[in-house]
């Protein structure tokens, strides 16, 4: 018996299968690519759901697996954007401003158009042609405003001086951060995707630092210790983010009491 040597196979590295967030987001992906370019060529009146589906490749009920409506279809990233913002703020700091946090947390919105700005320029401009589409992209920047507002809302503490005023100046603050990132959103894709926008970011979230900085009454103090011309250390207690000058004025009232009570 004759034995016939076998040739060495190369071994192949096993094919791991996408998981099933990825797979999903691929075929949103296409079927939003599919319904910007049918919007352009026929009109949106003009084009079905089914007309959508055998573009992308796909039955009509996967379609309804990942979208209830057409126009829905045209925004195929907001839910995953709303999930890593969500994920910005549950992973915050404990003795971050929870201005800077939600300031974070839009960011993930910046980077979803910015990922692909040649799509988000074409999707910016059939918003503004078709009224459904814009009052789809009003209804998502919503979510984002309610999940800002209730992060807001629980950094206020039992101590809080707003008289009851939290919700509203929790919705004003939130809207204020929103607003400032689609005002930077706006002018970049109305200059076709071209420009800084990470600078231009910046600037405005400075703005509304000023504004809004010193809002939630929850943030952790910092004790800020001076000492009396008699050698006896004053402790007055200051926010972390307050301002220098507000500092400042702490100590100089702190003083100031302790100044009063030694004359009487």
């Amino acid at each position: 018996m004759q034995y016939v040597p076998l040739m060495a196979q190369p071994v192949k590295s096993p094919v791991r299968p996408q998981s099933s967030s990825t797979q999903r987001l691929k075929v949103r992906r296409r079927l939003a690519a599919a319904a910007m370019e049918l919007f352009e060529a026929k009109g949106y009146e003009a084009t079905t759901v089914d007309e959508i589906a055998a573009t992308a490749g796909v039955a009509r009920r996967t379609f309804f697996r990942h979208f209830r409506s057409k126009e829905e279809a045209i925004f195929p990233d907001h839910d995953d954007t709303l999930v890593r913002a969500e994920a910005v703020l549950e992973a915050a700091p404990p003795l971050e401003n929870p201005i800077d946090t939600i300031c974070r947390g839009i960011r993930e919105v910046m980077k979803m158009y910015t990922a692909s700005p040649a799509v988000s320029v074409q999707r910016y401009k059939l918003t503004r042609e078709v009224p459904a589409l814009r009052e789809r992209e009003i209804a998502s920047v919503a979510r984002y405003e309610r999940l800002f507002t209730r992060y807001l809302l629980g950094q206020f503490d039992e101590h809080s001086p707003h008289d009851g005023d939290e919700p509203l100046l929790a919705e004003v603050a939130a809207a204020a951060v929103v607003t400032a990132h689609n005002h930077v959103l706006r002018r970049w894709l109305r200059r076709d995707g071209q420009g800084d926008v990470a600078t231009e970011l910046d600037h405005a979230f400075a703005i509304v630092r000023r504004t809004f900085g010193a809002l939630p009454a929850g943030v952790e103090a910092a004790p800020a210790a001076v000492s009396s011309p008699q050698g006896e250390v004053l402790v007055t207690v200051a926010r972390t983010d307050a301002p220098l000058g507000e500092v400042m004025r702490t100590i100089e009232q702190a003083l100031h009491g302790r100044t009063q009570h030694e004359r009487a």
